[in-house]
Formats: C-alpha cells, sequence, structure tokens
C-alpha cells in the first residue's frame, strides 16, 4: 500500500511537471505560464492607433515567448503619479511602467534596474545622454523608447512682417532683433511665468545656456544662485522690461489661442514643441531652428522609459518583455506614430524629409533632461514664484535668486 501511493504520488508529479513544461519553454523563470502587466500612457495621441500598437507588438512577443503573456494598460496623463503611488501602496502595481527621468528619483526604491536584463549591445546602442538620463548612482533605472529636442521655433510669416530676413541664433542676436519686432508691433519671443509652467522648458534651457545648473554636484544644495544664474534671470528680465514679451503671460496660462502668439503676434520661442504652433501658425511658417547660445548651447528634451519594478512578480519575463518592447525596430515604428525621436544609435534620422522634425532631431545630441533628484518638482516651485517676482518688479535679480536658494535648500534638508 505504501508503495502504490508512493508510486501514485510520484506518477502525479510527473504528470504536473510534464504539463507545466508543455505550457512554454519561453516562459517565465521557471518554465511556466507567467504573465507581464505594463501601464503606459497616451504617447501617440490617437487612441486607436496607441492600442493597435500594443496589440501588435503583444502578438508578436507572444509568438516567440509562448509562455509569458502580456497585458498592456492605457491610462491617462492627469493625476498618473497619484494613481501610480496608490497601486504601489497598496502592492498592486504593474510589473512595468512607462517613466520620465524626473520620476525616476522619487520611484527609484521600487524600481528594478534593468541593467542585467538588456544585452551589451542594446545598452551600448543608447545615446549618450539619453543613457545619462536614466541612470542614478550608475544603473540604468529604465529601458528608453523615445526622446524629444526642443529647440527655437519662429513664425516665418512674423518675420517676413518685420523685413527681417536671418534668424537669431544666440541671446544676443535675440536681443538685438527684438526693437525691429516691437517697432512693427510683434513681441521677439514669449516667456510663460505662471509657477504651473515647467521649468524645464522655460527658465532652465537659459540656466544650462548660461553654464549653469539647478543642483550642486551631490545634489543636496542649489546652484542656480550663481553668475550663470543671475545672467539667465537678467536677460529674461531684459526682455520684459524692454517690453519684448507680453508681461501678461508672465501670470497667466491661458491656452495658446488666446494668446500672441496664437495671434500671430510673437517671433520665436523656446518653450512649445512643433504640434503646438502648427495649429496657430500653421506647419509652412515654422521655422525651427538650434537652441539659442549664451555660453553654451543647451535645450531640454525628455525621454520615455520602460522601467520595471521591484514587485514584478516574474522579473525575468518582465525584462524579456522590456527588451522585446525597446527593440531598434519596434522602438521606431513607436517613436514615429507618435513623433518624437529615437533614443538608438543604430535607427539613425527619422525626419529626413520633414523641415521641422527634420532640423529638431538634429538637436537631439545637445539635449538634456535635467536634474534627477528626487526634489526636482518641489526646487520648480520654490524657484518660479521667485522668477516671477523678479520679472514682475518686485525684487531684484539677486534677491529673488538668493531668496529662492534658501527655500530650496531647507527643502532639501
Amino acid at each position: 500500500m505504501r508503495v502504490r501511493k508512493g508510486l501514485a504520488a510520484m506518477a502525479g508529479l510527473l504528470a504536473s511537471a510534464l504539463a507545466v513544461t508543455g505550457c512554454g519553454g519561453s516562459g517565465g523563470s521557471d518554465g511556466a505560464t507567467t504573465s507581464v502587466s505594463m501601464w503606459v500612457y497616451p504617447v501617440i495621441s490617437d487612441e486607436a492607433q496607441h492600442r493597435a500598437f500594443w496589440d501588435d507588438k503583444v502578438a508578436a512577443f507572444k509568438a516567440e515567448n509562448s509562455g509569458i503573456d502580456v497585458k498592456v494598460e492605457i491610462f491617462p496623463w492627469a493625476n498618473r503619479d497619484q494613481s501610480l503611488s496608490t497601486a504601489l501602496a497598496g502592492n498592486k502595481g504593474p510589473d512595468v511602467v512607462y517613466l520620465i527621468p524626473d520620476q525616476l528619483p522619487k520611484y527609484a526604491r521600487n524600481i528594478e534596474p534593468v541593467d542585467t536584463y538588456l544585452d551589451a549591445a542594446a545598452k551600448d546602442d543608447y545615446l549618450d545622454n539619453v543613457k545619462e538620463s536614466v541612470t542614478i548612482d550608475g544603473k540604468m533605472m529604465g529601458a528608453p523608447i523615445l526622446t524629444s529636442a526642443q529647440g527655437l521655433l519662429c513664425n516665418k510669416k512674423v518675420f517676413a512682417a518685420v523685413g527681417q530676413t536671418t534668424y537669431p541664433k544666440t541671446w544676443d542676436e535675440l536681443l538685438a532683433m527684438a526693437p525691429a519686432f516691437k517697432a512693427k508691433g510683434f513681441d521677439m519671443t514669449a516667456y510663460p511665468g505662471d509657477p504651473k509652467q515647467t521649468l524645464n522648458l522655460t527658465f532652465y534651457p537659459l540656466l544650462w545656456q548660461a553654464g549653469g545648473d539647478v543642483f550642486g554636484s551631490d545634489g543636496t544644495s542649489a546652484a542656480f544662485n550663481s553668475d550663470a544664474g543671475r545672467k539667465a534671470l537678467t536677460f529674461l528680465k531684459q526682455l520684459v522690461d524692454g517690453g519684448y514679451v507680453d508681461k501678461s503671460l508672465i501670470t497667466a496660462l491661458p491656452p495658446i489661442e488666446q494668446t500672441r502668439i496664437g495671434q500671430g503676434k510673437v517671433g520665436c520661442v523656446w518653450h512649445l514643441e512643433p504640434a503646438a504652433v502648427e495649429p496657430v501658425w500653421g506647419k509652412d511658417n515654422i521655422q525651427a531652428l538650434a537652441p539659442l547660445t549664451g555660453t553654451k548651447q543647451a535645450q531640454y528634451g525628455t525621454v520615455g522609459s520602460l522601467v520595471m519594478l521591484r514587485g514584478a512578480e516574474d522579473k525575468a519575463a518582465a525584462g524579456k518583455w522590456i527588451s522585446f518592447a525597446t527593440a531598434p525596430e519596434n522602438a521606431k515604428e513607436y517613436d514615429l506614430a507618435a513623433r518624437f525621436f529615437s533614443p538608438k544609435k543604430s535607427v539613425g534620422t527619422l525626419y529626413p524629409a520633414d523641415p521641422v522634425l527634420g532640423e529638431l532631431e538634429k538637436n537631439v545630441g545637445l539635449t538634456t533632461v535635467g536634474p534627477l533628484n528626487e526634489k526636482s518638482r518641489d526646487i520648480m516651485g520654490a524657484l518660479a514664484p521667485e522668477i516671477q517676482a523678479a520679472l514682475l518688479g518686485r525684487k531684484p535679480v539677486d534677491r529673488a535668486l538668493g531668496d529662492a536658494e534658501k527655500a530650496a535648500n531647507a527643502l532639501l534638508g
């Protein structure tokens, strides 16, 4: 009896093992069927096209990895941090999530670095500035799938009305042109100073162009109260005091159609993407240029990455999916559909025939995502009102930056 029970038990175990093996040898880490969940956001603006892209990629991945089921959920941009934080607190987060660089420090303790899940060739294929944008303490916190590049966008129609035949390349050239634009009833540029506007697009590019940075090298203190910071804010104040920008935009953030930008009264902007100005200027009227130069050229560009969370039930399976989804051919298709640029060296130029995106694509190597610091957004909250105060004449430049530095250092502890 004991022998028969033992043989029966062994036979049952053997049958179970064979059944599991039959589920797909290319599945999870133990050969069993496993699942990977991923949260993404509307990077491709057309919802049906976005859904179809991921459905297609999941099917292709499944064909190569029959033991891994992938479920992709598309969530709205609004309240995405709150939703993710709540899910993580309840141990209900996804295995993989789409994050941008300034989110990485916030979730660092929840992130499984992807270094061991990408092969050497995949890691070496990333542009240096892109790879740096997702690296914390020497570890890649995500696998980039896209990047962007801001630049200077000028309205050809406005330049023609002013009789200006060349475009500015430097701060000094922009300032020198400004009086002619003002005389014809146009603004040289625009500066949205409402604190709700991210400084990544507005003030930080000027700070970087002046040779400065937001944080000190160790990230524990603010560095913007510097010669570079004063140069950047003084340049902005010259534009405001000279009447070369619409002062009302410093305190409000109306829809673009209600601004002088949307009314075709502004020469150039550096804080907007082509998709924002194209509906109001017309694509044929957009002149895309390299970032302005102060003492150097620099501009903001985001990087979108697929990030594995530490709570992933099968990290090997999640790693396989991330590697597949961010492979050059798949990322290229995603980037073209979303009108972004490739973070990969091997992909090359995506928009050689597009006079706007093709020109901005040349700036990819000049971009930065800004500081990777857990307090980045908090520091913006301390600095933005002080910039606004300086531009409105409520505080001198030195005092505004000094007050912002004190507030920032208090937040940094």
